[in-house]
């Protein structure tokens, strides 16, 4: 946060205690005033403490603006029920430059008192086929939200669960054995049901015939198995290359299998027991006793496992891992199995608020104007590696984490592709490469890191919107928001390009301003750089 931030909040803070009244720092809300007739910064402190101070806000305002030294304040007024409203000296403001410019690509970062370790589980599609659109998304807003954390100084661990287990594999691994065949010049198989017909099992087919010729055309449990444990590994991998392209990576994968085998889904039923009940031939448990609306098969009459039983046990061992805090990213069909972990983790004995999930909602894509859903590559749906090579990662990313994961996206694939100020990344993008042509026109020539001369209202604009961005990453990092850093990247391109409109950047003539708009514009490209680098989106120093 700005220091000129912690300086009134501190000077409000004293005021207060002058008066009688104890309140906490983070307490006192600091806010821009949106009107310059309103001052610089407002607080609404005064209404905060009416019932604490048994005194009418206006009183308490009164009170507070009597007490309060701020040696960077120009004047206070008082406005409305109790609104109390600074005009800051200039100084004060511009002493944000050099604080970006000597922290460089480290401001906006912060610490939290938090001691969470957080892990936070997204994507984890099933290693089967290409990552669709709804993939995507969560992809963008699970690592957005990782990227917060950190910045914010978070503990946080990016995890990929591998569902290698169940019917999903099974059906793989039948499809993968009929490729086989198929490359080594047999075609008398029939192909599975419920087989997958992407034409990459092909290739992948390919890639075993390579490796192991035709070992596995006789069947056996042997060859069955490989299909299923090879198959797996080249999906995922192509999986991992995927989100590689689309600049997410995770510190952890996950098996099912691997929870299976170690016996955590019989740890599971043992822990759970005497919340178990037989109906039907099928198991339950009660997760009614919590706070689900129904009780949970775990175990089918069949005697197969649901999803739940395997994945309780999963969250179970991430727990034991050490995490503190669970971040689950899903698709928002997965409304309805919020509360059925929550309930199934209190059964183990952890707490109601140990698990958040994220719930993202689905992706259309439109193009002149209609819905757009074929891709012209496969006939299928389009696939987040299709889309990105149709209007490049940059803003396939910008644009998925632009609204909140709880809305519908509508994605406009030619406004994406637009090199024009309507399309937010490159207006965004546009203002940070043009900075950065004025500052290499002016590599040789003073800067004043001081800002001295800045006082127009452009200029002003403009740092209180540099300023605020630590402040911007704390709370879309509380509230794992990144479309408020969508929000705050097209103000602070908004305020580059006023200021770039309005101020003359390099006149030989007025060395004095221009050292110091200069340094502005230093200022300006390191938050703008930073801001993207928060979304994942590059920050071109030529357009």
């Amino acid at each position: 946060m700005l220091d000129v931030e912690i300086k009134l909040k501190t000077s409000i803070q004293q005021a207060l205690k002058e008066a009688g009244a104890d309140i906490e720092l983070d307490k006192i809300i600091i806010e821009r005033s949106k009107d310059k007739t309103h001052g610089d910064y407002a607080t609404t402190v005064a209404m905060q403490m009416a019932k604490t101070l048994h005194k009418s806000p206006r009183d308490i305002a009164s009170l507070i603006v009597e007490k309060l030294h701020c040696d960077i304040v120009d004047k206070i007024e008082i406005a409305g029920p109790g609104f109390i409203n600074f005009f800051m000296k200039a100084d004060s403001l511009s002493q944000i430059i050099k604080v970006i410019i000597d922290k460089g690509d480290k401001y906006g970062e912060s610490q939290t008192e938090n001691k969470d370790k957080i892990n936070v589980e997204f994507v984890s599609a099933n290693p089967t086929g290409d990552l669709h659109l709804g993939h995507a998304r969560g992809a963008a807003i699970g690592d957005c939200i990782c990227r917060l954390y950190e910045k914010a100084g978070y503990d946080v661990t990016r995890e990929y669960y591998v569902n290698d287990a169940g019917n999903q594999i099974n059906n793989l691994a039948k499809s993968l054995r009929v490729r086989y065949h198929e490359a080594l010049g047999d075609f008398s198989l029939e192909f599975p049901e419920d087989g997958y017909h992407s034409d990459d099992l092909k290739k992948l087919a390919q890639i075993m015939v390579d490796e192991v010729g035709d070992k596995y055309l006789k069947d056996s449990d042997e060859s069955f198995e490989y299909f299923k444990r090879r198959g797996t590994e080249l999906e995922l991998n192509k999986l991992i290359d995927d989100l590689k392209m689309f600049r997410v990576h995770f510190d952890v994968f996950s098996s099912e299998l691997a929870i299976r085998n170690a016996g955590k889904v019989d740890k599971v039923l043992e822990d759970t027991k005497k919340y178990q009940y037989t109906e039907d031939g099928a198991l339950f448990i009660r997760t009614t006793d919590f706070t689900d609306d129904k009780d949970r098969v775990i175990i089918k009459s069949d005697g197969a496992y649901t999803y739940l039983l395997p994945d309780i046990a999963y969250h179970q061992d991430k727990l034991q891992r050490g995490f503190t805090k669970l971040v689950d990213v899903l698709g928002a069909d997965h409304h309805g199995y919020i509360e059925r972990m929550k309930s199934a983790l209190q059964m183990l004995g952890y707490g109601k608020d140990v698990l958040d999930v994220e719930l993202i909602q689905m992706v259309r894509l439109l193009k002149n104007g209609v819905e757009y859903k074929m891709s012209k590559r496969t006939g299928n749906a389009v696939s987040m590696k299709e889309l990105c090579e149709e209007v490049g990662v940059d803003a396939v990313r910008y644009f998925f984490v632009s609204r909140a994961s709880t809305s519908h996206l509508d994605f406009d694939l030619d406004l994406a592709s637009k090199m024009e100020s309507t399309n937010p990344v490159f207006y965004a993008q546009y203002a940070h490469a043009r900075i950065c042509a004025v500052l290499e026109k002016a590599k040789d020539m003073d800067f004043d890191y001081e800002g001295k001369a800045l006082k127009e209202e452009k200029e002003i604009a403009l740092l209180k919107i540099l300023a605020s961005f630590p402040k911007e990453v704390a709370q879309a990092a509380e509230q794992r928001a990144p479309y408020k850093i969508t929000n705050y990247i097209q103000k602070l391109a908004t305020a580059i390009h006023e200021f770039y409109s309005d101020c003359r950047v390099i006149d030989e003539s007025k060395k004095e301003e221009t050292a110091s708009r200069l340094a502005l514009c230093l200022a300006s490209k390191i938050v703008m750089k930073n801001a993207l680098e928060t979304i994942g989106v590059s920050a071109p120093e030529k357009m």
